[in-house]
């Protein structure tokens, strides 16, 4: 988490419950500005799935069948 979104906690934690939820869906409506869809990754986001993708294309993954579970 980055400081400014811990810092953003922090702040939401010092207000009384009732007006957290206020905070929080004004926070809601401001990420759905913008990107209605939820579709923009984060930073950290992009850098794992690119991870991922290069690792299933190496084929350095498991399919779900190939491993012993028990």
């Amino acid at each position: 988490m980055s400081a400014i979104a811990q810092d953003v906690s922090a702040m939401l934690e010092m207000l009384p419950e009732q007006d957290q939820g206020l905070v929080y869906e004004l926070v809601k409506k401001l990420v759905l500005a913008w990107d209605p869809e939820f579709t923009k990754l984060t930073p950290s986001e992009r850098h794992i799935l690119d991870l991922a993708e290069q690792e299933i294309a190496n084929g350095e993954v498991f399919s779900h069948g190939e491993i012993d579970w028990d």
